[in-house]
């Protein structure tokens, strides 16, 4: 092998951004920090850090799911555990001019979870905080909390964001992804309003029944009954071992 030197290439940094989804009072929550530190000091983010020397890409961001939220990974091969989220690579993000420090390139990953605690600031965010993400991809492009000074979220994490929810909405037509929002035993109607709080729409309660009940390996009866959503007592189920629906469950034209 011929001599190689590193040094003729110009350093860069590699993160991880993490665009955490959770359903809360029936609205698509995305996990927003503030930062404690420049650039962008006060602004609005996503969960995020460096990837350590040691350390690869999905071992980093599972690390940083930890660190802001308390969930591990869910190997999907394995049993669901009770503080287990749901965790894929999203995309890459490498624009020169992306980060103000250096030269810096974001591998970022998408996490969902089911109806999350009030989250906890850790690396240099001084606090955090969930956020409907219709909020936070408003029109207007920015965003402020409880009478603060509106502002974009910081470096390009309103694209990283609108990716992820876009990679959400869509892969709950193909895949069993909406369980992932739910609680490990959940009623059709629970899985009902993931759907229409993640896609923004309302569905017709008969018709959704029908079909996730009718879509083969999607839901799985537990044998179990539950009266938390009030009136008669609804079936529970769990999510089955199908990971691709047929048929799909398309997204209706808005």
């Amino acid at each position: 092998m011929p001599p190689y030197d590193p040094s003729t290439f110009p350093p860069f940094a590699v993160t991880v951004d993490l665009v955490v989804l959770t359903v809360r009072r029936h609205a698509l929550c995305a996990l927003v920090v503030r930062r404690g530190e420049p650039p962008f000091q006060g602004r609005w983010a996503l969960p995020g850090g460096f990837v350590k020397a040691d350390e690869d890409l999905g071992a980093a961001a599972a690390r940083e799911l930890v660190e802001e939220t308390g969930l591990c990974a869910q190997d999907p091969s394995a049993p669901a555990i009770g503080n287990g989220a749901h965790l894929e690579q999203l995309a890459t993000y490498g624009d020169p001019g992306r980060d103000p420090r250096m030269r810096v390139v974001s591998v970022a990953h998408l996490a969902l979870a089911p109806d999350l605690p009030a989250p906890r600031a850790g690396g240099d965010a001084n606090s955090a905080r969930w956020a409907p993400v219709d909020d936070l991809l408003g029109a207007e492009g920015s965003f402020g909390h409880e009478g603060e000074s509106q502002a974009p979220l910081a470096f390009d994490h309103a694209q990283i964001l609108a990716d992820g929810v876009e990679r959400a909405r869509s892969k709950i037509e193909y895949s069993s992804l909406a369980t992932a929002f739910c609680p490990p035993a959940f009623t059709v109607g629970e899985l009902r309003r993931v759907y229409e709080a993640v896609w923004g729409v309302v569905l017709d309660p008969r018709n959704f029944h029908r079909k996730v009940t009718g879509t083969p390996g999607f839901l799985v009866p537990t044998g179990g009954t539950t009266t938390r959503q009030g009136g008669r007592p609804a079936q529970l189920f769990r999510a089955g071992a199908a990971t691709v629906l047929n048929p799909p469950m398309l997204r209706p034209e808005v």
